[in-house]
């Protein structure tokens, strides 16, 4: 039986005074919560150019330097796709219109992978247990990685500083081949189940998973011959991992983020806020460039405080965030460099690749 972590109640409460100063924040600005025209424009363009340099790599055979050229251009946009319109779509934010968020969530089955399990895996567990091990299931990458000091050590992991990034960019392809099918058939993200699936669940899973194989596989194969479909499909796939996985990494394996666990009775030490600041870190949040590409994730301390708001509004609330956290003498972790918080990583990964 799997005992879920209990988060305790607080008075005065954090979370309580601050979502009160983030909606006082929306009523006098009169903005909405959700995207603006700016994300809509965005997600247009990323769209349009992953179709194009699909179509250009598949049915019109770039030579060989172009073709490498656009294969990472193509890994850089699907990871982009999903961080700009997929991840504010399944946690409803990109839109007012459910349709609209159900049809941005759904951009995650065209890219290969599933919406039904992302919810649970996403949305449900990491976004509640976040940095528990044994719960969150971002955070369990063995044997390759020990990622917190709770977690059983290997010989393997006296090098994880070293091929961590070979490691990372096997995330894509394993994602949409493996563990997806993994959790189907098991039924389960790590000890916990998951929630019964519908008739229409089974047909988008499958139907989905099947298109991807048209599309990605057989169309290109019949295009362009098996072995350069096979290498243009691993630097895609390879580069696309790695993006997904250094940018989740960077939010929540570095440093100064903490890894608590529940006592003897499953209860946390801390509120649901205060937890995930303590988990939770920022890294670049004045490079505009990052943020646009990112959708907002490097701001994930106001993403995880408020995973309905779309990213187009972190960069305001991020200051009455920081208010809040310097007037109740919370730490808000934030890295002013993309490459500083790197460094933490690594040095995270290193630190944990000592035994003890």
């Amino acid at each position: 039986m799997v005992h879920l972590p209990k988060f305790p109640g607080a008075t005065p409460s954090f979370h309580a005074e601050l979502k009160k100063r983030i909606n006082d924040y929306f009523r006098e600005t009169g903005k909405a919560y959700t995207g603006n025209f700016q994300l809509y424009f965005k997600a247009i363009l990323l769209v349009t150019a992953y179709l194009a340099i699909y179509t250009h790599l598949v049915f019109y055979t770039p030579v060989t330097w172009l073709a490498v050229l656009e294969c990472i251009v193509l890994g850089g946009l699907t990871a982009a796709i999903g961080f700009n319109i997929m991840h504010d779509g399944m946690h409803g934010s990109f839109s007012k219109h459910k349709w609209v968020n159900a049809l941005a969530g759904l951009s995650l089955n065209f890219l290969g992978a599933n919406n039904f399990m992302w919810k649970t895996k996403h949305n449900i567990i990491h976004h509640t247990y976040t940095n528990i091990d044994g719960m969150d299931d971002d955070i369990e990458a063995r044997p390759l990685l020990r990622l917190c000091d709770t977690q059983k050590y290997y010989k393997i992991h006296r090098f994880q500083h070293w091929y961590f990034w070979a490691a990372y960019s096997l995330l894509y392809i394993w994602w949409v081949f493996v563990t997806d099918y993994k959790k189907y058939f098991q039924k389960r993200i790590g000890e916990i189940p998951l929630k019964p699936m519908h008739f229409w669940d089974h047909v988008s899973f499958w139907g989905f998973k099947l298109l991807y194989i048209v599309v990605f596989v057989l169309i290109p194969i019949w295009q362009v011959g098996f072995g350069a479909w096979l290498g243009g499909f691993l630097i895609f796939g390879l580069f696309a991992g790695f993006v997904l996985s250094i940018v989740f990494q960077l939010a929540h394996t570095v440093e100064d983020t903490q890894f608590p666990h529940a006592n003897q009775e499953h209860k946390m030490e801390d509120e649901w806020a205060i937890h995930q600041l303590r988990t939770t870190a920022n890294f670049a949040t004045n490079n505009k460039v990052i943020s646009w590409l990112l959708g907002g994730l490097n701001f994930q301390v106001e993403h995880h405080l408020f995973p309905k708001i779309s990213h187009v509004h972190y960069p305001a609330i991020s200051r009455i965030v920081r208010k809040a956290c310097a007037d109740f003498n919370i730490r808000y972790i934030e890295y002013p460099k993309m490459r500083v918080a790197v460094a933490s990583h690594v040095h995270h990964l290193k630190n944990l690749s000592r035994k003890g």
